[in-house]
């Protein structure tokens, strides 16, 4: 008497049918559900086993075996999901189809992004609808992302050495992410702060008086976290040279120092340039163009924005640098590296991601 697991029906695609689970994959207005059950059709109609489809996709096996068996017996409508009991659906698959490709691949005659009011009346249905299904779906067509692609000819290269010094720093050498905050302003505002407390937020008045501004100079070192800060009235080449002597001073004069800085036009003042050329222990590294994200300083100038600047209410710019001094000399005692994972490699998989979204728009 035969033993064993019965054979299982194996998937025969058509032509039609491959293509249609192929643009199942490659959409972006059908549910991930769907897609992932496609993958799951096509791996199968590859002559895979269950196990091999199982470490291809990341799926469980019994969800692999689920699918295989619902396309043997019932072609592609059975990847749909299946009814279930309760109130009839008032909206087709056909209807949210159609509301997906409005949002994803158009836009309003009269705006620039559609509204939850606007998508009701293009569609026809009823605004909460609208937005429940746009909820689902992650779509929020009234946000944005900004970016910006480096015209840098030799952005690879650079990449490639401000990467490898975060993660393989030299050997008795001192990395330091150095920049200017310009334009902090001591702003006082024109009524005392409301206090926070329960069920509501602290209030703050949106309008203020100027008392001057003031320039943070700022050298972050990478492998501890610390920070060298000073601030200045101004951000020329003469202030950011004094800036530079006073990183020579606070350095031990046994190690080399590697500054990771931008191309603002005053670091490569010609003063500047002299001056490092004069010290074979510095190592400039300039970042590419448009791309201020590698330099680690960016953010630690964030935090400090975010809980020492931009909610304080100041009298005049010496008490700003104060705040700023007194969050500097709080900040190293416990100060800790940014955890610093991006390969170089990882960085150029993401770009071409973006510039493939880019190249899809038809622009």
């Amino acid at each position: 008497m035969p033993t064993g697991r019965p054979a299982k029906a194996p998937v025969v695609l058509s032509e039609e049918q491959r293509e249609q689970l192929h643009s199942w994959v490659r959409t972006d207005t059908l549910p991930n559900a769907l897609a992932q059950r496609a993958r799951i059709v096509l791996a199968c109609g590859e002559g895979l086993t269950d196990t091999a489809v199982k470490q291809r996709l990341g799926v469980a096996r019994a969800t692999v075996k689920k699918w295989r068996e619902r396309y043997v017996e019932y072609g592609i409508d059975g990847l749909y999901d299946e009814p279930r009991p309760g109130r009839p659906r008032s909206i087709s698959d056909d209807q949210i189809a159609a509301l997906l490709q409005t949002v994803v691949q158009t836009k309003p005659e009269t705006g620039t992004h559609w509204s939850c009011r606007a998508l009701a009346e293009e569609t026809g249905l009823s605004k909460s609808t609208v937005q429940r299904v746009n909820r689902l779906f992650g779509l929020k067509p009234h946000r944005h992302r900004d970016f910006k692609l480096s015209t840098d000819p030799l952005f690879v290269d650079k990449v490639r050495d401000i990467v490898g010094l975060y993660l393989n720093p030299p050997d008795g050498a001192l990395v330091l992410c150095v920049d200017e905050k310009s334009q902090c302003q001591a702003l006082e505002r024109s009524q005392p702060s409301l206090p926070l407390g329960l069920g509501y937020l602290e209030g703050v008045t949106h309008d203020y008086v100027r008392h001057g501004t003031t320039t943070l100079f700022a050298a972050l070192d990478v492998a501890n976290g610390t920070v060298i800060a000073d601030c200045k009235p101004r951000h020329r080449h003469q202030e950011f040279l004094q800036f530079l002597r006073q990183i020579e001073a606070s350095v031990p004069a046994d190690l080399d120092i590697h500054l990771v800085i931008d191309n603002y036009a005053p670091h490569k003042h010609e003063k500047v340039r002299l001056w490092l050329g004069q010290r074979p222990r510095f190592h400039v590294h300039y970042t590419p163009t448009y791309s201020s994200w590698l330099n680690q300083v960016e953010i630690w100038f964030n935090l400090i924005t975010q809980q020492a600047i931009r909610r304080g209410s100041f009298k005049s710019t010496k008490q700003l640098i104060a705040k700023i001094e007194q969050f500097v000399a709080n900040y190293n005692p416990k100060a800790k590296p940014f955890a610093w994972a991006a390969t170089a490699d990882s960085i150029f998989e993401k770009l071409q991601r973006l510039c493939q979204r880019i190249s899809g728009t038809g622009h």
